[in-house]
């Protein structure tokens, strides 16, 4: 009698099923997490870039967090960077690079970057960007006179190029410097005709004397000894003549271990044997700025598909659309007076100006 008064007692407890814990709320573009992994991926983008300028993040496009068990996510990243005064071989950190304004002829960069965070570390698995400079129609609104970007390979970029090399070599009394890329160039016609460029160069193992004997037999120091470095000049080709140059070499710099130093920039020429031949590489002529093209998986990555990036970002966007349908829906639910709706999480905010 008492084993069946326990059993009805105990049919009768109220049954308290597991509540599933609710799913983290989506991270904002703004949130610290996300700029977190967006200073991972800038970082990680100008260590394997090979040609131009280190690019500055202006904006967290979109975020989106997929769990894959305890600790462990991937994040896919999508950020709009912007082009900085720094060379992609300068040792200046990135935080104390200035951004190119608006009127300098702004270059931007678009990039989709896949990490995994596990247990708090961050990595980056894959990246793809490009980059375009602002359209000409855009700068001449704001600056009617300011000079635009020329085309790399452009005949007065070449022969400016050239006579600044020259009359460096000339004078210096240090090593012979060899051209390894034009970075930028413009020109301008009002009031006076001014060529201005900027290229990399790099120290041989000639001393600028020695050259004139044989030029030919100056090469790149080796991997081991490379002293890169980068030059403006400036041509005044009207109403008098003028050439201004200034370069600045770097001292040798430790690669990271999975990029070889003499890959930052290529070094390529387009006439061989003359070394005041302007280094352009094929992807580089015709066009006024450095594509940052950059495809990249990382070797080291558990998880290295830059074709996943694209599979999960179109289904990333699905969502994305959804849930603005979604929020456009709740909008519709009648709020009080005075009521102000929090500001969207995606896209974050512009750090310095919107191209």
């Amino acid at each position: 009698m008492k084993a069946l008064v326990a059993l009805i007692l105990l049919v009768q407890l109220p049954i308290h099923k597991a509540i599933p814990a609710a799913p983290p709320a989506p991270l904002g573009c703004d949130d610290p997490e996300s700029e977190a992994a967006a200073e991972v991926a800038v970082n990680y983008i100008n260590g394997h870039s090979h040609h131009g300028y280190k690019f500055a993040l202006n904006r967290i496009e979109d975020i989106r967090v997929v769990p894959q068990g305890p600790n462990n996510d991937i994040i896919l990243l999508e950020l709009d960077l912007l082009e900085t005064t720094c060379p992609i071989l300068s040792p200046t950190p990135l935080a104390n690079c200035t951004v190119r304004s608006f009127a300098e002829h702004a270059v931007e960069g678009d990039c989709d970057v896949k990490l995994q965070k596990v247990d708090g570390t961050l990595s980056v698995l894959a990246s793809k960007c490009h980059s375009h400079a602002d359209s000409s129609e855009d700068i001449l609104k704001v600056c009617p006179d300011c000079p635009l970007l020329a085309r790399l390979n452009n005949t007065e970029v070449l022969e400016t190029v050239s006579a600044a090399l020259n009359d460096y070599n000339s004078k210096t009394t240090d090593s012979y410097l060899r051209l390894l890329e034009i970075g930028r160039a413009k020109i301008q016609y009002h009031p006076a005709h001014v060529v201005v460029t900027e290229f990399a160069v790099g120290a041989t193992n000639c001393s600028a004397e020695e050259a004139k004997a044989n030029v030919g037999a100056c090469q790149l120091l080796p991997e081991d000894q490379s002293n890169f470095g980068f030059c403006t000049a400036v041509m005044v080709k009207r109403p008098s003549q003028d050439l201004q140059v200034d370069c600045q070499l770097y001292g040798h710099q430790v690669p990271a271990p999975d990029i070889s130093l003499l890959s930052w920039p290529g070094v390529t020429y387009i006439y061989p044997g003359q070394d005041t031949s302007a280094g352009l590489a094929p992807s580089a002529v015709g066009v006024t700025n450095h594509n940052l093209a950059l495809v990249h998986n990382n070797p080291v990555a558990s998880e290295s598909s830059s074709s996943e990036i694209l599979r999960s970002k179109l289904s990333a966007k699905s969502l994305t659309k959804r849930a603005v349908a979604e929020a456009a829906q709740h909008d519709k639910v009648p709020r009080p007076v005075g009521f102000v709706p929090p500001p969207p999480p995606c896209p974050g905010k512009i750090r310095h100006f919107d191209i």
